[in-house]
């Protein structure tokens, strides 16, 4: 799906450079292949940060996933609340709703069709998933070895010294399963967050291949947009493409669990292509859940306040010279 969706995008990509295998993402064990990665944030509005975390993948071994993310210091294991996404498997599917694709003429391809203590860490059952949040990286002894890296891998990421963890341990197999899903205590309400580090075999490399789809919310970017234009157009304002409604209008708001805002638009970022190997971060400028004037609104009628303002100018100017006769 993801696939043929980035063909409309961008007619120079194929299915065939899109196999499964390129996105390795952070796993504890070796992977036989990850792809259509899509990921999802949001700021609450009181100091938290929604993150929603989507893929398939094929793994020879139980696995885990590990997702770093900058969590308020000091940090304690109740400094992330897991949410079941389980009832909503479709959730990145609904998202992709509000983006409808306008048809062109010449697409260029086919359809789209950190804590002292040393006990165990707790671990949560999240629908399919058992999930565990490490504090610190020190914590990661604490954890089953087999959904631990190696110390040398982490010193390759020394950016996450005081970052927290969140592990999703995964069946083996090929599999779709649902998203991971989480809110987090967040140190840094000034850009969503998305965890984008790729690991290949123990090695950091300083670029990656990414395809990678982003969502987000946030009532600043809604605030600034203009109208919708097409599945794969920026809005200038933004940077990023804005869905062509809110999310309550295509979304099913209550099986997301507080994750969706109804009455915000969606955004998205197309991640697809040779990156730096980091953590992607989206800048986000004002009140994250409350909307304020957007002017571009109302950009249409500025033409003619204008041609109005002329006319009324005219006659008020021909009403002068008649008294001065």
């Amino acid at each position: 799906m993801l696939a043929s969706w980035l063909c409309f995008a961008n007619p120079q990509i194929t299915d065939a450079n899109l196999q499964p295998g390129h996105t390795m993402c952070i796993f504890s064990l070796p992977i036989l292949s990850v792809g259509d990665t899509r990921i999802f944030a949001r700021f609450s509005g009181k100091g938290t940060q929604f993150l929603v975390y989507q893929m398939t993948y094929e793994s020879e071994n139980e696995n885990a996933m590990i997702l770093p993310i900058p969590v308020r210091q000091p940090a304690e294991e109740k400094s992330v609340r897991f949410i079941n996404l389980e009832d909503y498997e479709g959730f990145f599917d609904t998202l992709n709703v509000g983006f409808p694709i306008k048809p062109r003429i010449q697409l260029g391809c086919g359809e789209f069709s950190l804590s002292a203590s040393k006990d165990s860490l707790s671990v949560v059952e999240v629908g399919s998933y058992v999930a565990s949040f490490v504090p610190t990286m020190e914590d990661f002894d604490r954890l089953d070895e087999r959904f631990v890296l190696p110390k040398e891998v982490w010193n390759q990421l020394p950016q996450y010294a005081d970052y927290g963890f969140a592990v999703f341990q995964l069946k083996d197999g090929n599999r779709k399963p649902h998203p991971m899903a989480f809110e987090f205590e967040t140190r840094d309400e000034s850009e969503l967050f998305f965890p984008t580090v790729h690991i290949h075999d123990g090695e950091v490399h300083e670029k990656e291949f990414f395809q990678h789809l982003l969502y987000m919310q946030h009532a600043g970017f809604d605030s600034r947009v203009g109208g919708y234009v097409n599945a794969d157009i920026k809005d200038v304002a933004t940077g990023v493409i804005r869905s062509d409604s809110v999310a309550g209008e295509f979304c099913d708001i209550d099986r997301a669990e507080g994750v969706l805002k109804n009455d915000l638009l969606l955004h998205r970022k197309i991640v697809m292509g040779e990156y730096e190997n980091v953590d992607f971060t989206i800048p986000a400028i004002g009140h994250p859940t409350e909307k304020s004037f957007n002017w571009r609104r109302i950009q249409w009628m500025w033409p003619w306040v204008a041609v109005a303002g002329c006319i009324a100018w005219f006659f008020a100017r021909r009403s002068r010279l008649k008294r001065k006769q």
